[in-house]
């Protein structure tokens, strides 16, 4: 019988960075494919290293919208880098155990972060800042910190995450604003990354075709965006989010 592990997980990162581009999420498609070959840990880290060219396939594709943020990315750049070693380092340190525990929450996590997006949308559309103040800067730069650790440590959901505040940062376009998550996605997962290959966590063998797909997915999907319905891929993104959450908390806890 044929070995399909190659071609699922590769299709599940081209859709990854698709939906990355597009919405955010997905981690919840790449993830949950590798976690059935291999520890949850080595998929974590693989799972990074497939979804990050993605990014920056779909930051290219938004390449004059991230030339129109460069004051945005000037104080969120550097708080997605320093939690995203953070994040990072967090994961190899503590025992594989820690982890493994986490994984059911992590996704029921992020699968409700993928729900609340459209609320979220809409309560950044109601209230526009178009000229932060140096408080509001300096919260939206803690908040990034946070995002960059969570992002670092697991990240499904971070691009929720960054949207529900790059609002307040005077970037009312929903696509420039996509530029910029996909910016700060790559930067904290880039140093995510190095501490993963490092400590020699990533399955490089599933990680170079997943990450080859995940360009094709990340690109397309950002040069298309504008013609897409992101509502329907969110909805698919999130059902498969909570049947895994689902699976996962069996698995560890019920069976």
């Amino acid at each position: 019988m044929a070995d399909l592990s190659y071609p699922l997980t590769a299709a599940a990162a081209f859709l990854g960075g698709a939906v990355n581009a597009v919405a955010g999420g997905g981690t919840l498609l790449t993830f949950p494919s590798l976690l059935a070959l291999i520890s949850p840990v080595a998929a974590n880290a693989t799972s990074t290293v497939a979804l990050f060219p993605g990014s920056l396939a779909s930051a290219w594709g938004y390449r004059t919208e991230v030339a129109a943020s460069r004051e945005p990315l000037k104080y969120l750049f550097p708080p997605s880098l320093i939690g995203g070693v953070l994040g990072s380092l967090a994961v190899i340190r503590f025992p594989d155990r820690v982890f493994e525990n986490l994984v059911p929450w992590l996704l029921l996590l992020a699968s409700c972060l993928l729900l609340a997006q459209k609320p979220v949308a809409r309560w950044i559309g109601a209230q526009p800042h178009d000229t932060p103040s140096r408080s509001t800067i300096a919260i939206i730069v803690f908040f990034q910190f946070l995002v960059g650790i969570y992002g670092g440590y697991f990240g499904a959901g971070i691009g929720i995450l960054m949207l529900s505040s790059l609002g307040f940062m005077g970037i009312p376009d929903i696509h420039q604003m996509n530029a910029v998550k996909a910016i700060l996605a790559a930067a904290m997962n880039g140093v995510a990354i190095g501490v993963f290959v490092l400590d020699g966590r990533v399955n490089w063998k599933f990680a170079v075709p997943m990450a080859l797909a995940s360009i094709a997915g990340g690109y397309l999907a950002a040069r298309v965006a504008r013609k897409m319905k992101p509502g329907t891929i969110r909805t698919i993104v999130i059902c498969i989010g909570f049947s895994v959450a689902a699976y996962s908390f069996y698995r560890r806890f019920g069976a």
